[in-house]
């Protein structure tokens, strides 16, 4: 079933817009209920987060917002996962995917998609982090845009706006820093959403997952 929602859209208090977008749910599960945190814990500076008119508005010291919530255990192996995201100059989040909840640090577990469109680090939205480094920009600040993830085996697919930015299937031996990201290979775990440095500002909204078999 498919309907027409309007949201009105603060940005970062700056300036205010109404947003129209069409959602279908047929075989995807909302992870965000658009009016509250629940289902959600962040740790260390969890006043980073807040939700506001229909969206997590991301703003404030480094800081990591995991899903916790009911669904599938929050433990998720293959899946299709989609979030509608805009950012603003200077920028830069991520969405992890086979994560752990930690209280505090860029999280050590998984794989982070980054979203950066103009801020000083030029590996750009859609990038496996440090894996598969997007240098082209396929969006633009103040833009709302599709990110999509999918996970299948150790194949992952990055969309951006329904483009592929990146096919990747993990080696026996992945490719990792060691002392950085000591369990950063394809698993199982929960998403998070992270807040990057206080010069950053990112709104997240239409979380949906689809597990797959």
């Amino acid at each position: 079933m498919k309907k027409i929602i309007f949201y009105s859209v603060a940005f970062c208090g700056l300036l205010a817009i109404s947003v129209a977008f069409a959602q279908n749910n047929s075989g995807w599960i909302s992870l965000f209920d658009g009016k509250t945190l629940n289902g959600w814990k962040a740790g260390k500076n969890s006043e980073t987060f807040h939700v506001d008119s229909g969206a997590i508005i991301v703003h404030g010291n480094t800081s990591h917002l995991y899903y916790d919530g009911n669904f599938h255990n929050h433990d998720f192996k293959n899946f299709e996962m989609k979030a509608k995201v805009m950012t603003f100059p200077h920028a830069n989040s991520g969405i992890y995917f086979h994560s752990q909840y930690q209280e505090a640090g860029f999280p050590d577990h998984g794989y982070e998609v980054q979203v950066n469109n103009s801020h000083s680090d030029d590996v750009r939205t859609g990038s496996l982090y440090d894996i598969v480094d997007v240098k082209d920009l396929w969006v633009k600040d103040r833009e709302w845009f599709t990110e999509y993830i999918k996970v299948q085996g150790k194949r992952v697919i990055v969309k951006i706006n329904n483009t592929i930015v990146v096919d990747y299937t993990e080696p026996e031996h992945p490719l990792r820093d060691t002392a950085s990201h000591p369990f950063r290979y394809i698993s199982h775990g929960t998403f998070a959403l992270q807040g990057h440095d206080p010069g950053s500002c990112v709104y997240f909204k239409d979380i949906m997952v689809r597990p797959l078999p």
